[in-house]
């Protein structure tokens, strides 16, 4: 198949709009036109769909698109690679994997001061979910991956390397003006008569297994496609919704966290290649474990549960990340409690 023409189908659907998609690749509305008919031949499926506003992908545009993007990602990274070459530049790009919650915060940072020490590194970041995000570790196409052991959990495998970054407490998000807004730790109880959102089984199962260690049961009633397709539900005050505590510091300004009682726990790692790693991950894996140390401290007036992981100032997140790099760069598994 012609990439061209995934990059027109790839562009259509960001901007939702196919004269917007000519305008921007220098095409005709036509041209376009007859490129996504052409592919959905070679298909054999719808893949797009007119609304009142424009276009949107179908079911199974959705999922060629994620395809798509991911396939023009590695064919730019390839091309960029082999015009290194040419050039007799021989740096090699440090590809970045997350999870959601993880690349909306702890990992830019974390990025950011291995930058700042190591000068000019190129860099991507692809967020996933932790199996998908394993198996691209494995396919070479991540250098290193930062993902969660929330249910159901992260497989043993001999292939890759894993070292702990920290322990993350789950919170309840609320709209501004729900009655427990602002409260200090709730209650699963307090909770019980709430409708709940949620937008992944992994977050699911954390929420189930909290409710039922407090004897009720979790109204999951509406499901999200994504995470700001959840926090929009609370926002709207459609439901309540059980996210990750690294998140509380990235919110939308319509929603507030509230930490819970006895919270359900996350585990953060960071997963490598056993064969050729990439020489950034040690400096990284540090940062990693600075940055995580540094955002999990607890908002004014939230003391964290026994459970928890214990808070960092400044100077003990640094110690955290100067640590982290040490066992990473030794082999040596770091202990829950050192984060």
């Amino acid at each position: 198949m012609d990439l061209t023409v995934w990059r027109t189908f790839v562009t259509v659907c960001r901007l939702g709009s196919l004269s917007a998609a000519a305008a921007e690749l220098h095409h005709t509305q036509s041209a376009v036109s007859r490129q996504i008919a052409g592919l959905e031949r070679q298909l054999g499926v719808p893949l797009m769909q007119r609304h009142a506003r424009g276009v949107r992908p179908t079911p199974a545009g959705e999922v060629f698109r994620r395809h798509a993007l991911a396939t023009l990602n590695e064919a730019d990274r390839a091309v960029r690679a082999v015009r290194d070459v040419r050039d007799g530049v021989f740096d090699r790009p440090l590809a970045v994997g997350a999870t959601p919650s993880l690349a909306a915060g702890v990992v830019p940072e974390a990025v950011r001061a291995l930058l700042e020490q190591s000068g000019s590194v190129r860099w991507s970041l692809l967020p996933a979910l932790s199996a998908q995000l394993h198996n691209r570790v494995l396919d070479g196409d991540l250098d290193i991956a930062v993902v969660t052991d929330a249910p159901p959990g992260l497989p043993e495998d001999q292939r890759v390397e894993r070292r702990f970054i920290g322990l993350d407490d789950m919170v309840v998000v609320l709209p501004v003006g729900h009655p427990q807004a602002g409260r200090g730790p709730v209650h699963m109880r307090t909770l019980a008569d709430q409708i709940w959102a949620e937008d992944n089984d992994g977050s699911a199962a954390l929420l189930r297994q909290h409710a039922a260690r407090a004897g009720v049961a979790a109204r999951i009633d509406l499901t999200a496609a994504d995470l700001p397709g959840k926090l929009a539900l609370v926002a709207t005050g459609h439901a309540i919704a059980l996210i990750p505590g690294v998140l509380t510091s990235a919110l939308r300004a319509d929603v507030t966290a509230v930490p819970l009682v006895d919270p359900p726990t996350r585990g953060i790692h960071a997963i490598t290649p056993r064969r050729d790693p990439h020489p950034c991950t040690v400096p990284l894996f540090g940062h990693l474990a600075a940055a995580f140390a540094a955002i999990r401290r607890p908002q004014a007036g939230y003391q964290p549960t026994e459970s928890g992981p214990p808070v960092a100032d400044g100077a003990s997140a640094a110690r955290a990340g100067r640590d982290a790099e040490q066992s990473f760069s030794t082999g040596r598994t770091i202990p829950s409690g050192s984060s």
